[in-house]
């Protein structure tokens, strides 16, 4: 991480430490110290890297598990606020009680039925890391360190071997993801990996966003007007692995073809809302042909009037809620509650691997794994 950690004197040299950090404080925009994200973990020492554009806005990002802890965002009237939950310290976004806070997830997002699969005829047990299921690949990508090099002022590389046999998953997998906070105030993720073995690679990014802006008590994203690009979803089983049925969103509360309230049928008395007590569904994104950049979902914080727009490559996005938040302190002494975050994590379906229905997560040797993933900031 040498380059990021250096890159205060690259920005001096090229004009562009402003608006990088407060030079008084040494504080980010969003009010982070860098240094207290310098430690030791795995032997590894971590950083915290920030990313700015020519419009002002802010990205921070440590090579711990690739978390980004804040994204500065203006509303309408052109007041910055961080718009995803983070936590102020590298010690408490490592033992915090949330550890996908704005994480990569790998090496499989989502869920693995009863921690197994089977690939070209063999078993494959891997870590149970949510009873019965495996989650998000166990001790995943969001707890590992990274390798990372900061290329200038809004991108960053981040590098990671998964050894093969790591949580269980065969072969080894090379990963690459390029961060770029781009000047139309876009968070984009492209994502490339390559195995040593046949596998599975199902790869994700975790952000929680409240567009509102993190606060003393962060708001409920209840009030948020959602549009997802879908005619179809996965519904779920009491343990939050799909059926295997895509089913028509249409007379039920997952239909959000035309713009609606998140928190209108939440609640609804439904199975399917209960089961995931709340939203916490993976929806089948409408698509003319397989890997296209997408439009995925439109959402909007109408007291801010912030929006985010999300495109993506994968054929699926999962929509969480944040229903199992519970109320622990982040940064700067604000509380994240029940529902106070939307997630849009750009994916394959949940337990693909033992659904073979689903578009296929296998990758095997001398293929690329490849996935983009926009996530566009703007106001209304």
């Amino acid at each position: 991480m040498e380059v990021c950690k250096n890159y205060a004197i690259f920005a001096a040299i090229n004009g562009i430490l402003e608006g990088m950090t407060d030079n008084k404080t040494g504080l980010t925009l969003s009010g982070l110290d860098p240094k207290r994200f310098e430690s030791v973990v795995d032997g590894k020492q971590t950083h915290l890297c920030v990313l700015t554009n020519k419009q002002g806005a802010e990205m921070c990002v440590t090579n711990y598990g690739g978390i980004v802890p804040s994204i500065m965002m203006p509303d309408r009237k052109g007041r910055w606020a961080n718009v995803v939950l983070g936590m102020e310290d590298i010690g408490s976004v490592v033992n915090g009680p949330e550890p996908f806070l704005g994480a990569t997830i790998g090496r499989y997002g989502n869920r693995i039925a009863g921690a197994r699969f089977v690939l070209d005829g063999q078993e494959y047990k891997v870590t149970m890391s949510q009873a019965p299921n495996c989650l998000h690949g166990g001790k995943g990508f969001h707890a590992r360190m990274w390798e990372g090099e900061q290329t200038d002022a809004q991108t960053l590389v981040l590098r990671y071997t998964s050894a093969d046999g790591e949580e269980g998953f065969p072969g080894e997998l090379k990963v690459e993801m390029t961060y770029c906070l781009t000047d139309d105030n876009e968070f984009r993720i492209d994502y490339k990996a390559t195995t040593s073995k046949t596998t599975v690679c199902n790869l994700t990014n975790h952000a929680f966003f409240n567009l509102a802006g993190i606060q003393k008590v962060t708001s409920s994203v209840e009030d948020n007007i959602l549009y997802i690009n879908a005619d179809r979803y996965c519904p779920i089983d009491g343990v939050s692995i799909p059926f295997g049925e895509k089913a028509p969103v249409e007379g039920t509360p997952f239909d959000f073809r035309k713009p609606t309230r998140v928190g209108d049928r939440i609640d609804a008395d439904c199975e399917q809302t209960k089961n995931g007590a709340g939203y916490d569904h993976s929806f089948c994104l409408n698509k003319s042909k397989e890997g296209e950049l997408t439009l995925a979902a439109i959402c909007e914080e109408p007291v801010s009037g912030r929006t985010l727009t999300v495109y993506t490559t994968e054929p699926g996005i999962q929509l969480y809620t944040g229903n199992w938040l519970s109320g622990f302190e982040g940064q700067h002494g604000c509380t994240y509650p029940r529902r106070s975050a939307i997630c849009f994590e750009a994916q394959h379906h949940p337990d693909s691997p033992n659904k073979p229905q689903f578009e296929s997560t296998t990758l095997r040797p001398g293929e690329t794994y490849t996935q983009t993933t926009v996530y566009r900031f703007g106001v209304r």
